[in-house]
């Protein structure tokens, strides 16, 4: 596959020090291929978002402090999601990916992927919760003891076209736990919408659908159904990877270039630069997705493996859903690693002009 390295390194990875800070030279370095002028603020004030889920007009924001922000034209309502167990403030921790199905108007029930702790152990779990008149509150668990660890926790849901759960989970810090089949962790998770194991995944009475992944943090389909995904890499070497059933990514035997038999390499990677992606979403023939170290918004060109920083002022970026006309994504510069501005965290609109279009 192509080798990309780029120079547009930013200054606070998932692993950096809080509040570290960038060479002033480094933080306009590149042009904006989106002005400020042209984009569109929705909302401000967000507490440590991690994913941003939409249905008609209206945006359900999650917050790994534990909290659902629902922002509806003008009108932004903070209510706090009661879970069964305690959030884990471990690193990287918390309630991080939702799901809002499209039968949400009939029942009120969304899906949920946090972060507890339970006789010193670091575990995540797959939950359905139910809003209410004034929070929303865990009904019930299709996938536990996920397991965590001081990093590496995943976290992206998304609702596949086949309409299945699709779930990513991270190493744990445990880089062989990746290569271990029986193990959920450092993979990509297919269940059906109860929790049940899918009769057709690769591999037989296993939620696993792909393994060997270090971090995954993104998942997003093209119109043909190609299922991309994002991955931190160790240091560098971040991946953006096409995702096939039962495939082997390689990790911690191989990353980067690096090739071994019955294992995949990614589609493009950040080489020695360090992007931190996190979410992604496939948008008029490209793969966008959102920069953590990296500190933006980028665009892939998945024919031509190209790839380039289209929003570079914002300071890091966690999520990003395509839309008419363009993108939303949300800031991350209040979970303590980056550098909040006033208002932050927010909620963007990016326009995305026809010459940035294939």
């Amino acid at each position: 596959m192509a080798f990309i390295c780029l120079s547009l390194a930013g200054c606070t990875t998932e692993n950096s020090t809080p509040g570290e800070k960038k060479p002033e030279e480094e933080q306009n370095n590149t042009e904006q291929a989106v002005p400020e002028e042209e984009r569109e603020v929705l909302a401000e004030n967000l507490d440590s978002p991690w994913s941003i889920a939409k249905l008609g007009d209206t945006f359900y924001i999650s917050e790994r402090t534990g909290s659902i922000v629902t922002i509806d034209g003008e009108e932004q309502t903070r209510k706090e999601v009661q879970l069964e167990r305690e959030l884990s403030d471990e690193a990287e921790a918390g309630l991080l990916g939702t799901v809002i199905p499209e039968d949400f108007p009939d029942t009120n029930e969304a899906y949920a992927y946090y972060s507890y702790q339970e006789k010193g152990e670091t575990y995540q779990r797959v939950v359905t919760i139910e809003e209410q008149n004034d929070n929303w509150v865990e009904t019930d668990v299709l996938l536990d003891e996920i397991p965590g660890g001081a990093f590496h926790h995943g976290g992206r849901m998304e609702i596949g076209p086949d309409d299945k759960l699709y779930v990513t989970t991270g190493d744990a810090s445990i880089p062989e736990l990746a290569q271990e089949q029986d193990s959920l962790a450092g993979k990509i998770l297919r269940l059906n919408l109860d929790g049940s194991i899918p009769e057709d995944n690769p591999i037989a009475n296993s939620y696993v659908f792909s393994y060997g992944h270090r971090n995954p943090q993104g998942l997003a389909w093209s119109p043909e159904g190609v299922l991309f995904a994002t991955e931190h890499g160790n240091q560098a070497h971040d991946e953006i990877n096409q995702i096939n059933p039962g495939a082997n990514y390689g990790w911690p035997i191989i990353e980067g270039d690096e090739m071994e038999d019955g294992m995949e390499t990614p589609v493009i990677h950040s080489g020695d630069d360090t992007w931190a992606p996190s979410g992604l979403d496939y948008y008029e023939g490209n793969v966008y997705f959102a920069s953590l170290r990296g500190e933006g918004l980028r665009k892939m060109d998945p024919v031509n493996e190209t790839e380039e920083l289209i929003v570079s002022d914002v300071g890091r970026v966690r999520d990003v859903l395509a839309a008419e006309n363009g993108l939303y994504i949300i800031t991350n510069n209040t979970d303590g690693r980056g550098n909040p501005a006033e208002n932050d965290d927010r909620l963007l609109y990016i326009p995305i002009p026809e010459n940035q279009l294939h």
